[in-house]
Formats: C-alpha cells, structure tokens, sequence
C-alpha cells in the first residue's frame, strides 16, 4: 500500500490553519470539478481533493493522520498498524463521490474504525458545501467495517521493506543499521483512541533501529527475516520484519559476484594507451590500458569481485573516454590536425 501525501494533494504546508486548508480545497475543486473539468485526470484529482479534505478537514482525522510522522514521501510503503488495516470504508457501494471509485486503501487503513456505523439507518449526506452552484453531496450510506475483531494473523503483523545495499557493505561483512518507523495500535486504548498515551490517535509510532548481517552470496530480491521484529499484535503476538533486498551502488553495477566499474579515461590515452590506478574492493592496483582501446569496452579483472562459494568474481573495467575541459588552443589546434590527417 502507498502513503497518500494529503498536504500535497492539497499544496498546502502541514502547519496549515482550518481557513488555509478549505481555501485550498475550494480553489482545487472548482477547478476539476467534473461538471466543469471533463477529463479522466480531472475525475481522479477530483477524488483525490476531496480524500485529503475528508482527512485534513477533520480535527480528528488529521490529528491521526499526522501521528504518523512528517517524513513520509507521497507513494512510499506504508503499512499500517494491526488491527486497523481490517477496516473498510466505501461509500455508494464502492462508488465515492458520485463519480466513481470510493476512498483509497490508504483512507480505509487509517480511517475504517472513524467511519463505521455511518449512515446504518439509511442514506446520510454530507455536502463540503458553497461553490458557486456545484453541488459536492456526497452519499454516506453503506459505511462498513469488514472484519477488524478477527484475530491478527501472522501476516498482518508482518512488515516488509525495502534494503538497499552496495557492494562494499557486501564484501565487508558487516552487520548494517537499519531504522524504520513501526507503527502499531495503541496498547493503552486498544486503538479506540481515547487516552493521551497516543494523543487520541488510536496509533502510536516509534522508530526502531536494528542490525541486518547479510547472508552469503545475497542475491537481488532475496528476503532477509529478523524475527519479531513486526508490529505487535492480540495477546502480544509479534510479527516479523523482512528487508527485501535491493542493490543501489553509485560506483558499482553488481551481477551476482561480478562487478562492473566505469575507468575514465582520455582520449590520448585511449590511442596511446596507459596505465592506471584504480581503487577496488580488494584495494587499490594499477592496470594497463591498451592501445587503440574504445570506450565501452571492458577489460576483466579475474578475482576482484564479491566472494563466492569458492572465491570471488570478477571486476570489469569499463572504459569511458572522457573529453577534458581545460584543453588549451595548443592542443585544440592538434587535434584539427589530426583530423585533418585522418582524412587523408
């Protein structure tokens, strides 16, 4: 599931007053309202304002939705806290605001329990009210919670992240730090969000810092588990974190126990050849360029890669002829010669 940045929606800044936030959105809905803005993308944004209106709008919807800390990025996972990732929330039977398509799985997560019991005795309107003639009404009716007393299984209190990791964590074999925020149902209010441990929320949220050793021979997309270190469930039952694992390196590409590494180098020393120090897992060492070498090309370095099961692979240098920026008019005018000559 991905976090919804309402703020965002919205473009306002999180510190924005009541009158700031209705401004914004009465601005946004005039604007792709669907009755004015025909386009598809205009009836998804519509959506999408009245979402973060329906959070932001709400002294208690926002106050929960803002516990859940400031560093969030619009799109990143997010997993929300058990017990409350049960809930269901969808109005005209799944078809919110009159235009198709209810309130997001991220909405339902948060805002589920808030929402249940809504409009059981029949149909309830609510209108954001006033736009010249628009008529925002929306039907409430068949507001339900699905199932959000069951047991927690095991995978509802499991949390699943992304590690990413470069070559030299790889080759050095040491424990990596990892923090991640873990949000859980409040212990004291069983998430009904009536105490001031968790502010009214119904959510309380902690960062965690563990230490990840990488299995040998790590592939991509290989789950690491640390047990236990999930959300915490009924009868403290607790889940586990598992790091999928990702390689992200500015200065290596990985294949397996293979690496590629980009060898700048200029073009005399491409028609000359050369030699040069390069710096690798292994240390540094000086290798040889050949004459008459083109970019692109890789010269293998046999050993100097990630360690395998019976060794390590291989580095390929991959040559990249780069163009000075400092050359002088001297040399600019024999580089016109030697174009000259190649012609002949």
């Amino acid at each position: 599931m991905k976090y919804k940045d309402y703020y965002e929606t919205l473009g306002i800044k999180r510190d924005a007053t009541e009158t700031e936030i209705k401004s914004a959105y009465r601005k946004l809905a005039r604007k792709f309202h669907p009755d004015v803005n025909k386009t598809k993308e205009a009836e998804e944004k519509f959506k999408d304002i009245n979402e973060a209106y329906e959070v932001l709008g709400d002294k208690t919807k926002r106050q929960r939705y803002d516990s859940l800390g400031a560093n969030w990025q619009g799109g990143a996972d997010y997993t929300p806290p058990p017990g409350f990732e049960n809930f269901s929330f969808n109005q005209n039977g799944g078809e919110g605001f009159g235009f198709g398509g209810g309130f997001s799985d991220f909405f339902s997560s948060l805002f589920g329990d808030m929402m249940n019991g809504a409009g059981a005795s029949g149909s309830t309107y609510s209108r954001f009210g006033g736009f010249d003639g628009f008529d925002f009404a929306q039907n409430t009716t068949n507001r339900s919670r699905t199932s959000g007393t069951r047991q927690n299984s095991k995978e509802d209190l499991d949390i699943t992240k992304t590690l990413n990791v470069t070559a030299k964590e790889i080759f050095d074999k040491k424990p990596i730090s990892v923090t991640y925020t873990l949000m859980d149902k409040c212990g004291y209010c069983n998430g009904g969000g009536y105490c001031s441990h968790c502010g009214g929320t119904g959510i309380v949220s902690e960062q965690k810092t563990v230490n990840v050793k990488l299995p040998k021979e790590v592939t991509k997309g290989s789950k690491v588990r640390l047990k236990g270190e999930g959300k915490t469930g009924i009868n403290g039952k607790k889940g586990d974190l598992y790091l999928v694992i990702n390689f992200k390196d500015s200065e290596y590409e990985i294949d397996g126990p293979n690496l590629t590494k980009d060898i700048e180098i200029t073009p005399p020393e491409a028609v000359l050849g050369c030699s040069k120090k390069i710096k690798t897992l292994h240390g540094d060492i000086n290798i040889k360029i050949p004459v008459d070498v083109s970019s692109g090309q890789s010269l293998r370095l046999k050993g100097l890669g990630l360690q395998t099961s019976n060794g390590f692979g291989d580095l390929n240098a991959k040559i990249k002829i780069v163009v000075p920026k400092n050359y002088t008019n001297e040399i600019k005018e024999l580089y016109k010669k030697i174009q000259l000559l190649s012609k002949e």
